[in-house]
């Protein structure tokens, strides 16, 4: 075998190099690496059962009335311009005898200018009817045209334009009047019940604290069996880590010392075959050397005999019949196997084989090492529960919420009459305002029955004298309708002005003033509420604050704890601050240590066989002396070749003497080279794959066996150190994602706290949907009610006068002018 190429030992002393080197990498990375991504903390889910108590929070929903009712609320603004009447509202709720009648008239002026046209319409239009009947009753009004002229069919088309438009605006008026009437029907029952629905809800939300904290507390179960769970798996999932982390670094010490105990058993093989094929090779050739010296005398006498035949040029090859290489010469390797005597007296095997077991062990080592520490530390999980019970044993509102449940049981109880008033009022409302609606439609009825009829008696009368019954019974309907308008118009302003009362003061004194909060001000002044209305005393609220403060505390998600009277101060975010629970928890994982025992990878007898082997001079030896002589053959002229010569010169010889001789000569050479070269040949051969082995170990041995022992010396002085670095590291990684738990759950308390369980929300919830109840649900089609409903009435006058202007033309004309 030949020498491989110094590039190759090159190449595979850089791969072993670059292998140490990420192996002392990754041991001194081991510690520093960050947490398993693998392994994140979970999102807990907690079971909300407190959601039933809520106030559900009411919106104004958008509708197509919309655009009425924003043109009511402009004209309201346009009748009642004045703001809020503190003075006269401080008066009236402190003091009612004091109130003067001039300061109401005063506000309500707007009203009362709408209350003086009202009266004049209420007078004016019976008044008129009655003059109407008594022009009728004299043949005076709505009788006939006394005259035909060329204008009249221009005058009575006209009419007909003004009357089709006005009764087009009442049949919209009317229209939205019935809408909005039954809208108002429709709201006013769920809006009416809402109001001791929601003080119920309210007090049950308050009497349901205490339970609604016990139930928060108790969720603790789920971080808790999250993290018993966990602390199943910690002790294996740590072992396994320093396993896995470590195992790189400790399976290139182990197979780097495994090269090397397959370094020194081959090497003293190889130095084994060397001593011996080196002696039997020298042993050969002394035997060789007469034995050739004879047949070259014997082969050069015969091929210098006169009788042979072309024997010149054969002779000079055989006078050079000698021997070639003489491993007599090459060093000895003697010293070196004695310095080697004996080696290995360790088992490698067996000792790499123990070493490899006691670092598989680790995981299983850990389990039993960290077994205290996860049974004290479930201990300290248990005392956890204790310390998190405190949150609802300490909770201070039971007592504090007592004055407002009874404010809320009173509220209710008054409300009560107030309620069924209103919906009796609301009742009686709805069947007028029906009644009259229908009455208007039958007038809308009269008109358009008596243009159609009119229209077509007009089309069929020939001669404007001549009578037509069709034409006669329009006019009858025209004037049916007008006497249904004189008749009832008066109680359609008396309905239109009684709900616009009620209606444009609820709007304008208490929903425009509850919309910028005014309300809430004149609320919180101090002396505008009698004693016996004290809202902050009555709700126990604590007595720097007021109702509007009250109001966007609670609205911004404010706990009850937070905004009522109490005796000493309940601070959640303390009770919620997570070392309070976690301190023994994390106090027990970070002074936890735990000795997972040596990994002996090599022993002091196998380290004493790799110093001595390194030290047995292997590398000393000329392996060159070796190579060199090598290249000489056994014999210096080739056998065989000169027995072909001999073979050939036989077949020239006419002389059979010796012929017989020359073949003689060609049988010994060839007997020689079977029987003792090729023999010796094969020892050179085998010696060169030796002398190839440990030419190639020798310049590296004594720096490969430096580096292992150093490595291995290392890595055992190290694995124990970086085992504990990497506990660290794995039971800080294990803390964190379990505080994590804990701060999941104490945000989730906080905030079940503050935003459902003690919240205050309810009550800014409940006077928001009040507003939107009373305001934008009743107050809203209430008032377009009377809008249009007033819209209806006006305009049933300039209905009356083309009514009454127009069954003139559906009458026979007395006088025809030519």
């Amino acid at each position: 075998l030949t020498e491989p190429p110094g590039s190759l030992l090159a190449t595979c002393g850089a791969m072993r190099a670059a292998g140490l080197l990420l192996a002392w990498a990754l041991l001194h990375r081991a510690a520093s690496q960050q947490c398993h991504p693998a392994s994140p903390a979970r999102v807990l889910r907690f079971t909300d059962r407190h959601a039933e108590i809520r106030v559900p929070a009411l919106h104004r929903v958008p509708s197509s009335l919309d655009p009425l009712y924003g043109l009511v609320r402009q004209c309201l603004d346009l009748i009642q311009q004045n703001p809020l009447p503190t003075e006269l509202l401080r008066t009236a709720l402190n003091d009612p005898g004091s109130v003067r009648t001039s300061q109401v008239v005063q506000y309500e002026l707007g009203y009362v200018v709408c209350a003086a046209v009202a009266l004049l319409f209420t007078v004016a239009v019976p008044v008129a009817g009655m003059c109407f009947c008594y022009c009728r009753s004299r043949r005076r009004c709505g009788g006939r045209l006394r005259a035909h002229r060329r204008s009249l069919g221009c005058r009575r088309r006209c009419l007909l334009a003004c009357l089709s438009c006005t009764s087009l605006v009442i049949l919209i008026s009317v229209t939205c009047a019935f809408v909005t009437s039954q809208r108002v029907k429709g709201q006013m029952e769920p809006g009416l019940g809402a109001v001791p629905s929601t003080l119920r809800t309210l007090r049950q939300h308050l009497a349901n604290v205490p339970q609604g904290v016990q139930m928060v507390v108790d969720q603790f179960e789920v971080p808790r069996k999250q993290i018993n769970s966990d602390l199943g798996g910690l002790s294996r999932s740590v072992g396994l880590s320093i396993h896995a982390q470590l195992q790189p670094v400790t399976y290139a010490a182990l197979a780097d010392l495994q090269d090397r105990a397959g370094d020194l058993q081959t090497s003293l093989h190889h130095l084994q075959i060397l001593h011996r094929t080196a002696r039997a090779l020298a042993a050969a050739r002394a035997e060789l050397e007469p034995a050739l010296r004879e047949r070259r005398r014997s082969v050069v006498a015969l091929l210098d005999d006169p009788r042979c035949t072309s024997c010149a040029s054969v002779l000079g090859r055989a006078q050079s019949l000698q021997l070639g290489a003489d491993y007599g010469k090459v060093p000895s390797v003697e010293k070196v196997l004695k310095a080697l005597a004996g080696l290995p007296r360790s088992d490698f095997a067996e000792m790499i084989r123990q070493g490899n077991g006691t670092f598989n062990s680790i995981p299983e080592l850990a389990v039993e090492r960290m077994a205290q520490v996860i049974q004290d530390l479930r201990g300290d999980l248990a005392r956890t529960a204790e310390k998190v019970q405190s949150i609802a044993d300490g909770f201070p509102l039971p007592d504090y919420t007592r004055p407002a449940s009874e404010a809320l049981v009173k509220a209710e109880q008054r409300s009560q009459p107030y309620l069924r008033e209103a919906e009796r009022f609301e009742r009686y409302r709805w069947i007028a305002g029906t009644v009259l609606c229908s009455i208007v439609l039958l007038i809308l009825a009269c008109n358009v029955t008596g243009m159609a009829l009119g229209a077509y008696g007009l089309s069929k009368r020939e001669d404007p004298s001549d009578y037509e019954c069709r034409g006669e019974a329009g006019a009858k309907f025209l004037l049916v309708g007008v006497a249904l308008a004189f008749l009832f118009s008066w109680l359609l302003i008396l309905l239109v002005f009684a709900t616009f009362l009620v209606g444009g003061n609820i709007q304008t004194l208490v929903c425009r003033n509850w919309v910028n909060q005014e309300i809430y001000k004149f609320i919180d002044t101090p002396g505008n509420l009698p004693p016996s209305m004290n809202l902050t005393r009555q709700l126990n609220l604590r007595r720097d604050s007021n109702l509007s403060s009250t109001y966007r505390e609670c609205k911004s998600g404010a706990g009850l704890w937070e905004v009522l009277q109490l005796d000493s101060s309940y601070d959640l975010d303390e009770h919620l601050k997570s070392p309070k629970y976690t301190a023994d928890f994390q106090k027990r994982l970070g002074d936890f240590t735990a000795n997972l025992g040596a990994v002996r990878l090599l022993r002091s007898e196998g380290r004493q066989d790799l110093e001595t082997f390194a030290r047995s001079g292997v590398d000393e030896v000329d392996y060159g002396r070796f190579q060199e002589e090598m290249k000489n053959p056994v014999v210096q002229t080739s056998l065989p070749g000169l027995a072909r010569n001999l073979e050939g010169l036989q077949k020239m010889q006419r002389n059979s003497t010796v012929a017989a001789r020359l073949a003689a000569e060609a049988r010994a050479l060839w007997h020689m080279q079977n029987s003792t070269v090729h023999s010796q040949e094969a020892l050179v051969a085998k010696l060169g794959e030796s002398v190839q082995f440990l030419s190639r170990l020798a310049p590296h041995l004594k720096e490969r066996v430096k580096s292992t022992l150093a490595t291995t010396a290392a890595v055992e002085a190290r694995l124990p150190l970086q085992a504990q670095q990497i506990l660290r590291q794995e039971l800080g990684c294990f803390s964190r994602k379990e505080l994590r738990y804990f701060a999941q759950y104490l945000s989730w308390v906080g905030q079940t706290l503050r935003e459902d369980v003690a919240s205050c929300q309810p009550l800014a919830t409940a006077l928001d949907n009040g507003r939107v109840i009373l305001c934008d649900r009743i107050a809203d089609p209430w008032n377009a009610f009377w809008f249009s409903l007033g819209c209806c009435t006006f305009f049933l006058i300039p209905n009356i006068i083309f009514a009454v202007r127009l069954t003139k033309h559906f009458r026979p004309i007395r006088n025809r002018l030519m």
